[in-house]
This record gives C-alpha cells, sequence and structure tokens, in this order.
C-alpha cells in the first residue's frame, strides 16, 4: 500500500529532508518523565527540541527550505521571512552556513533574546505592529525585490523538515501512539501527522493550541480560514493567524485527531513546573502541549505518548514574572 501523502507531501519527502538537514540540527532525546506519566496514567515521553541549535525545532524546517533553494537557485543571494522569533532565528543560522543573506519580519511583541540573537547572525530585522502584518508586508518585500519568501509554516520544505523531529521519536521510542505537539501555524503538526500516518495509522495526532489565538480551533468549525482576534499571550510563538490558503489548514483538518484550545493559566503552570519537576526551560510556545496534559480532558491512560518541547528561548524577564505567581 503506497503511504499517504497531503498536499504533495509524503512521508519519502520527510525522509529525504532528515538526510539533508543532518549537518545542520541534532537528532535529540527522548526522556521519559515520571511526573507527567503520574498525572495522566500514561507513559508520557518529552522530546526535546528544546535542546537542538538555535534552541527550537524551526531549525530543521528552515535548513531544509534553504537547503533546497541554493541547490535549486545556485544564484540565490537572500531570503525573507516573517516570524514571531524562532523560525526568524533559525533562518538566520541556517542561511548564514549557506552564504545567504536574510530580512526576518517581526511583530513589536517578539521577544528580544530572539531578536538579539537574530541580529548577533547577521539577519536585518524589521519590527512591525503585529505578526499579521510581519507576514504582509515580507509577502510585499518578496514581490518588490525578487527575493524568495518562506513561510514559517506554509512551505512544503519547511513542514518535510519540521517532520523529521517525529521520524526521530517513532524510531527512538518504540510504541508511540500518542503525539501532542503545540499548534501555531500547523508546519509542525501537518509534519508530524504526515509522519505518524505512515509509520502508525491510528496513532492519536493532536495540537494544543493557545486559548489567546485560536485560529484552527476557530477555522475548524467553520470549515475554512478565518481570522480571529489575537490577545496577548506567553506562547509568543504560537500567535497570529494563518496565511489565506495556507496548507496546513487542510492537513490539519483532514490528519490530525484532535485541536484542544490551552487556556493562559496552564501554559503558565507548565512553564513554572517543567522547571520545577524536569529542570527543563521551555518558553510558553514550547510549554503549551504540557499545558494541554495539565488540564485534563484527552483521555491519555494507558497510551504511549510524545510531548514535543518545541523550543526554550524565553528571555529571564519573562521566567522571572512567570516564578513570581507561583
Amino acid at each position: 500500500m503506497t503511504p499517504p501523502a497531503h498536499a504533495g507531501i509524503a512521508i519519502a519527502d520527510i525522509e529525504a529532508a532528515a538526510r539533508r538537514i543532518a549537518p545542520f540540527v541534532w537528532h535529540t532525546p527522548i526522556i521519559r518523565s515520571p511526573w507527567l506519566s503520574s498525572i495522566t496514567k500514561a507513559e508520557i515521553w518529552l522530546k526535546l527540541e528544546i535542546v537542538q541549535t538555535t534552541g527550537s525545532f524551526k531549525l530543521r524546517g528552515a535548513s531544509n527550505a534553504l537547503a533546497v533553494l541554493a541547490d535549486r537557485r545556485p544564484g540565490v543571494a537572500g531570503v525573507v521571512t516573517a516570524s514571531a522569533g524562532n523560525h526568524g532565528l533559525a533562518m538566520a543560522w541556517a542561511a548564514k552556513q549557506l552564504g545567504l543573506s536574510t530580512r526576518v519580519y517581526v511583530p513589536a511583541g517578539a521577544p528580544p533574546i530572539k531578536r538579539h540573537a537574530m541580529i548577533a547572525l547577521g539577519a536585518e530585522v524589521v519590527e512591525t505592529p503585529s505578526y499579521d502584518d510581519a507576514e504582509s508586508e515580507a509577502l510585499g518585500d518578496a514581490r518588490r525585490t525578487g527575493l524568495t519568501y518562506v513561510s514559517p509554516y506554509n512551505d512544503d520544505h519547511v513542514i518535510a523538515g519540521a517532520g523529521t523531529v517525529a521520524l526521530e521519536m517513532f524510531a527512538d521510542c518504540p510504541g508511540l501512539d500518542t503525539i501532542v505537539t503545540p499548534l501555531g501555524g500547523g508546519g509542525l503538526l501537518a509534519g508530524t501527522a504526515v509522519v505518524a500516518r505512515s509509520i502508525k495509522r491510528d496513532a492519536w495526532v493532536i495540537g494544543a493550541e493557545a486559548e489567546a489565538s485560536p485560529v484552527f480551533t476557530t477555522s475548524l468549525a467553520s470549515g475554512r480560514i478565518v481570522a480571529v482576534n489575537v490577545k496577548s499571550t506567553l506562547a509568543d510563538g504560537l500567535a497570529g493567524n494563518l496565511q489565506p490558503g495556507s496548507r496546513t489548514f487542510a492537513m490539519v483538518s483532514d490528519l490530525t485527531d484532535r485541536v484542544v484550545l490551552v487556556a493562559e493559566g496552564s501554559i503558565e503552570l507548565a512553564m513554572r513546573d517543567l522547571i520545577r519537576r524536569e529542570r527543563l526551560v521551555a518558553e510558553g510556545a514550547s510549554a503549551t502541549a504540557v499545558g494541554a496534559l495539565l488540564q485534563g480532558g484527552l483521555d491519555l491512560a494507558g497510551r504511549r505518548v510524545a510531548v514535543i518541547l518545541t523550543g526554550r528561548n524565553v528571555d529571564a524577564q519573562v521566567l522571572e514574572r512567570v516564578f513570581g505567581r507561583g
């Protein structure tokens, strides 16, 4: 039987991405969490993309997309993108390895730790009022200048690169039957779902979305991409609306089992307890998947579950504030 594909992305594309990005990324560890296992009555494993180079899983998609671009267009000089922070940082790092310039449009609320790291890697950082503005202005820049726009999520090569996280999880933790991942633009969830449907078709694939930015929850209920009012959230990396026509919407709709909303208080508690219980630093977007477990209601008892901790790039002041309320 031919493995399932969606929107032109098949398991073979993700396997090819894994080979392509091997010089650029770490094969990150996956560890059992006795704390979360006890709470959920399940076997909970944490995939530590927080130790990835640049501090997040985003390097996988960025390095895959840029490696493909450099191979297909040898004379390409630079790229432009929009990012809440981690994708831009990953693009800046990968572009530097490949000798490309990078211009990154960011929302005003993008954490300083991410902005400074991008600039240190040689990227030009352009501030805009919101993430939606960043995406719009970056796309306009690409049209004006001819630079290639690389979306943080709405790009086959970015999605395929993100899916390599799931390849590693299934290889390193046999018997997985559930994956929970943070959900922003949907690239990671989409890539993960392609892998899961190819390796273990009946696995549960669950997206955890910040309640402050319920774009997938709202859009899935409507059957089409719907713009939402995005509020301030600790999960800044997940905040923002979808690019019109984004391929991730159909992939999430067709290939995943559930999308759950995670309250701001649950995200904060997850950040705090990941440090207290596991000695792991996770930014708000990363902690959202753990917040979904802490809220309850996922009915995971008896299952073997991998939770992706997607990134660690959180400002010290945010950590101090989170702990000060604990």
